[in-house]
This record gives structure tokens, sequence and C-alpha cells, in this order.
């Protein structure tokens, strides 16, 4: 029985509980903010995807893209809205990614922006430059305070500035909650939040409070304390308390304009949602009520069945409606559903959380962004044979622009312009975790290294090599020097029956099957490099059916998605309110909108019981192609029984839902479709229509 915590945050808070859930012990951890960002390392695939989010987008925003550049938050004249957020979800994303990379420039651009908002900290402790009652609101301080946490952790010696300015800020965030919770719920004139994100994300604050609470209290421990607890009531008061949200009578599983759900916008809300996942243990760990780790467990499930897109997401555009495969998804919700789920993780260590987190990880983010990461979509939908403007696009969706499927710098608004770069940093940051059995655990499986020490004080070093999630062989080289147990997470997916985990010491090998529980445990001797271990996964292909006669499939972790060739047409970045083009001088030279159109058929229907596994010839199990996601560019792909059918309509300019009784066109003969992982098909199709066809070769 072990229980898991985080690499840099002790639990003073959580009293380092075992629980027991579903029958089995799991283990109980906290996430780990980047305080080894230094010594835990990219490798792989993962280093190429690194590399070219710092050369694309998310690393050059701070040299051109106007709500970075010219923010109001370091001395600029531009924000987006009275939220103020932008410029502190980018800081909250680049963080990350300069530390865990180790890239100088970024780490640059960072500490720039760090200093400029700690030394303008204004006299009364506000973080930011805003100056009266009316615009000073406290959503976007919780972005900012999750980026100082991060950069404290990552960089000692800004710790000690970081801590003061928080010290500072939260006393008058005190004072402010106190007086009619100020700061959070709009009263009469107030602007910063006239549409109630902050009061539907009052748990935010809680994480960057809880570090400050348990690593550097300075006798400031009440206040604090204090602090939290406003936050929830203040959106009490307001109406946004999830705990009210996240029950089997409350949750809805379809939304519509006349569904009989009385609640507030902020629930529907796709983002809100991704963030909410994270409210009730956000109070678990002040209150030690066993019930909020239950509800936890219980939105998930709620989430899961209703609303869970196949790659990972949340299909919700901009509010949640069905599982319709024409709606969109904005890529807002997988950075934050990527981070939830790697969060509650590390609570209930139940290990089809940890799947969802790779399930997003290498499906639903890479999809919506381009292979050199310059360009995104706002939505994207699991059947999507175009990326233009669609002439009927925004009233397929709600709240979203017609122009939201293309890719470009910021297709609808730019939220997810500035808060994509978060998720893979912060996926690398989380792939290793401590066990309170002096261990560690390999949780998210990608290639990645981990230099460390532990409470113990041995020194352990793991290095990752593999091509996962394209190859399912993991291969581990591990050194220490006090003896120390290992622990690799085996996915739900894998066939434990036929993987096996092969482990190489000075003793001898040993050859298991791995653990069905979802940790294969290995004792790591003390002494250099002579222990290695191969986890070789096994699998078939996995068909997931869906409603009125469709399916998708599955291979590892990955969905995959029929090949869709296109053109490809390249024009000047428009802007997201009014699709004017933007003027050169708050653009850069690699940034545009791209539209793709389809060059080969998209309306088939499928047998899914003719589906072959095929392996790319040149691919030698170690090297990957970058970019990784890319058309054609993953090693692995499906050949599929299939048709082209004459009965998929069209409606509101994307396809309609897929037919239940799918008809083969005139003349169209059964052929050996290529399916390709969908994170590298920027157009797809991944739900479709299943009929009974004649046996082919699939070649």
């Amino acid at each position: 029985m072990i229980k898991m915590i985080a690499l840099a945050v002790a639990m003073m808070l959580l009293g380092m509980m075992v629980v027991e859930v579903r029958g089995s012990a799991i283990p109980e951890q906290q996430m780990m903010g980047p305080e080894e960002s230094r010594s835990r390392k990219p490798r792989g695939w993962i280093k190429d995807q690194l590399e070219l989010e710092a050369a694309g987008l998310a690393g050059n925003m701070f040299d051109f893209y106007r709500f970075v550049h010219d923010s109001k938050w370091i001395g600029g004249k531009t924000e987006y809205s009275a939220l103020d957020e932008a410029s502190p979800y980018w800081f909250n994303g680049l963080v990350p990614l300069a530390f865990g990379l180790g890239d100088d420039r970024i780490e640059k651009q960072v500490k720039y922006y760090l200093d400029y908002v700690l030394d303008h900290q204004q006299k009364d402790g506000w973080l930011g430059f805003e100056t009266t009652r009316q615009t000073r609101g406290i959503w976007a301080r919780c972005l900012l305070l999750l980026g100082l946490t991060q950069y404290a952790d990552a960089d000692p010696s800004q710790t000690d500035k970081i801590v003061d300015a928080m010290h500072r800020y939260v006393v008058l965030a005190h004072n402010m909650l106190n007086n009619n919770y100020t700061g959070l719920l709009v009263h009469g004139n107030d602007i910063f939040d006239t549409a109630g994100f902050g009061v539907g994300r009052t748990h935010e604050m809680h994480i960057p409070l809880q570090w400050l609470y348990e690593k550097y209290p300075r006798n400031n421990s009440q206040i604090i304390w204090e602090t939290m607890e406003l936050m929830i009531k203040g959106g009490e008061v307001w109406g946004a308390d999830w705990r009210k949200f996240w029950t089997e009578s409350g949750y809805p599983r379809v939304w519509s304009e006349t569904s009989p759900y009385n609640m507030s916008w902020v629930f529907i809300h796709g983002v809100n949602q991704a963030q909410g996942l994270r409210y009730p243990l956000s109070i678990y760990r002040m209150t030690h009520d066993e019930g909020l780790k239950r509800q936890t467990r219980l939105a998930v499930d709620l989430l899961a069945k209703y609303h869970k897109s196949l790659a990972g997401t949340i299909i919700a555009d901009e509010y949640i409606t069905d599982l319709s495969p024409s709606h969109g998804s904005e890529l807002c919700i997988t950075a934050e559903i990527m981070f939830s789920m790697a969060w509650i993780y590390q609570y209930l260590g139940d290990n089809d959380i940890a799947d969802w987190v790779e399930q997003a990880a290498f499906n639903a983010l890479p999809v919506s962004i381009s292979p050199d990461w310059w360009s995104h979509q706002y939505i994207q939908q699991e059947n999507q044979p175009w990326s233009r403007n669609l002439t009927q696009g925004s009233s397929l969706w709600v709240d979203v622009n017609s122009y939201a499927n293309v890719f470009g710098l910021e297709p609808n608004y730019p939220c997810c312009t500035v808060n994509h770069p978060q998720a893979y940093p912060k996926f690398l940051a989380n792939s290793f975790v401590r066990t309170n059995d002096s261990g560690i655990a390999h949780v998210f499986l990608g290639p990645a290294s981990l230099t460390t020490t532990l409470a113990d004080g041995n020194t352990v070093s793991v290095s990752v090599e593999t091509t996962y999630p394209f190859g399912l062989d993991i291969n581990y080289t591990i050194s220490a020097t006090k003896p120390f147990p290992f622990y690799i997470r085996i996915p739900t997916w894998a066939d434990t029956s036929t993987s096996t985990v092969t482990t190489s010491t000075s003793d001898g090998t040993q050859v298991v099957s791995p653990s069905a529980s979802g940790l294969q445990k290995l004792f790591i001797p003390a002494g250099g490099t002579n222990t290695t271990a191969t986890l070789s996964l096994a699998t078939q292909p996995r068909v997931v059916t869906r409603a009125d006669n469709t399916a998708a499939i599955y291979y590892g972790a990955l969905l995959y998605s029929l090949a869709i060739t296109y053109t490809e047409t390249a024009s000047p970045p428009r802007q997201y309110n009014n699709l004017a083009i933007l003027p050169n001088s708050t653009t850069h030279a690699h940034a545009h909108d791209h539209v793709l159109v389809p060059t080969s058929p998209w309306a088939i229907a499928i047998d899914p019981s003719q589906i072959r596994v095929v392996h790319k010839s040149g691919d030698d199990g170690r090297k990957l192609a970058s970019p990784i996601w890319a058309l054609g560019a993953p090693p692995v792909e499906l050949r599929v029984a299939a048709v082209e059918i004459d009965n998929w309509p069209v409606r509101l300019d994307s396809p309609a839902n897929p037919p239940s009784k799918p008809r083969a066109g005139a003349g169209k003969k059964v052929f050996s479709a290529r399916f390709v992982p969908y994170g590298s098909a920027k157009l797809h199709m991944a739900e479709l229509p299943v009929l009974s066809l004649a046996k082919i070769d699939l070649v």
C-alpha cells in the first residue's frame, strides 16, 4: 500500500492518509509544481514538441502579440476584456515551459514579466495596473499567483521576492473580500467581471494560497486561510457552488435553451467545467471531508458519460450541449482538463483518470495546433472534414463565431491563444511523483528524465527512452545511491496477461506480467547505472460503439481518424471579434491563418470487424519524425474496411450527425481506408457509421 506525494509540495494540509477506492489501496498525492524543473527534462518527441512550442507562437508572443507584448500589466495599453487575464494566462504557461525546457530566451521573457509586475506592486499590495474598485478584479490574480508559485519553486533566487509580494497581496485581498466580497462580486458600477467568470472560478485561488500556507506562512496563516474561505463563500453568495452542480440530479445530461435545469451559465460553460472539476478537492484540502473526494469521482464519471469527447476533452462550444461529433470543443478546455485530471489523479489515484490525461495530451491537444505550433483552432470538431470560415457555423455553436475552426493566430477569443501553452509543460511537470515509501512513480509514460534527491537522502536518476504512445515499449535506466522502490503506471487499456516487465540488475534478469492494479512496483538496488527495465505493453485495436450505429477506433492511447488529404491556403491573421485583417505591427512573419479544404472523400461508413495495424517501413522504434503531429508522421496507422456513402447530409456547413442507416453510394466499392492518429489529422472523421461489408485485403 502506497500513497504518492508531489515532487514539490509537502502534504501539510492533507494529513497523509491512505484511502480505499474500488477495493484497492490507492495513492493519495498532490500536484507538483516545477520545483525540480531543471532536473526533470523532456526527451524524445516530448522534447521536440516543447522546442517547437518555444520556437512557435507560445515562445514569440512576448515579442509581438498585442495582448502580451503590449499588455497593461507591463506598461502597455492593450487588454481583450475587463478581466485583464491575457498576460497572466501567458505567464502561467510560459514559466513551466521556460524552466522545463531550460530555454534561456524564454526564461528572460518570464523574468522580465516577473520583475515588472512585482516591482510595480502598488503600495496597498495590489498586483496589477488597476487602480480603482471598479476595475480591480481578483480572478486574473489567481492566474498570476499560479505562475508566481511555479517560478518560486523553479528559481529559488526569486522565492523571497515572490513570497513577499504574495503576502502583501493576500492581506489586501482578505480586506477586500471582507468588505462585501469586493473584487469578486460586482457592485454598483464595477466593470471588472460583469459576466461572472471569477465567481465560477473562486477555487482557483486555493492552489497558490495553499502553497503559500504550507511552505511560507510567515505567521500569516490565519489570513491566508480566511482568504480561501472568503473566496468560496463569495461564490456561494453569487450562486456558483460547484458542490451543488456535481450531483446526479443537478448535472445536465443534455443542454439546450429548453432544458429543465435551473442553473447559472457558469456551470454549463466548458472551460468553467474543466476548471470546476478542481473545486471539491480544493476545499477538501482544508476540511478533510471525504465526501468531497467521492464527489470528485462522481464529477469525473458524470462528465465522462455525458459530455466527454472521443479525444479526451469536453464537447462545449462554448456551452455543453450533447455528444454530437459536429459540435466543438474549445482548445482552452483541453489545456484545463489536462491540468485538472493530473491534479485529481494525485488525490484519487484512479488509473482511468491518468489515462484521461494521456488521452487529452495525445489526441485533443495536438489536433487543434498546427504541427509547427504557429497556429491553432479555437474549436475542434470530432467530425471535421474542412477548416474554413463556415457560412452557418455560428448557428451550429453557442457564443462562437463562424471562423473558429480555422487554424490561426486568434480564430476566436484570444484566451486560447494565451492559455494553450501550459498544456505540455505541465504534463511534463507531473509525469513523475514521489511515493511515501521513499520511491518514485512514472505516471505519464512519455520520454523524460529525472534527477532528484528523496527524503531519505537518496539521489535517484531515471531516464526514459520511448516512442510511446506511438510505440508500446518503454525503456528505463535507473540509478540510486540507496535501494528504493520504483513504480510504473500500467494503462487500463493494456492487456496485462500478454504485456511484460523485464528488469535487469547485477543480480540477474526477471520477467513478470505487470500488475492489473495500475502501478507496477520494481525494487531498485543501490549502485551506478546498472538497473534497466523495459515495459512492453500489449493491446489490440479497440472499437467503441456510440449512439445511432456509429463507432470510433482506438489503438493504445491514441484515437484514430480517417486520413483526409487537403489543400492549405495561408492568409494574414484576422481579428477575433470582427474578422478584420490585423495590422502588420501586431503580427509576426510566421503568423498566418490557414484554411484547409479536403481533396479526398470524407463521407464513409466502416466495418470495424476488419482492422489491420500497419507499422510503417523505416520505423526503428527509436526516433520519430519532428514535427510528429503532422499527417503521415506517426509510424503506426490502421487500415479499416470502408465504403463511401451518399446519405450523409451537411447541416449548418458541417457534417450532420452520422446517418444511423448508412447507404453505400452507387457504384462505390469497399476499400481499405487509411486511418491515422487523430492528433496528426488536422482534417478528420473520428465517429463513423457502421456497416457490415464484404471481406477485403487491408493494404
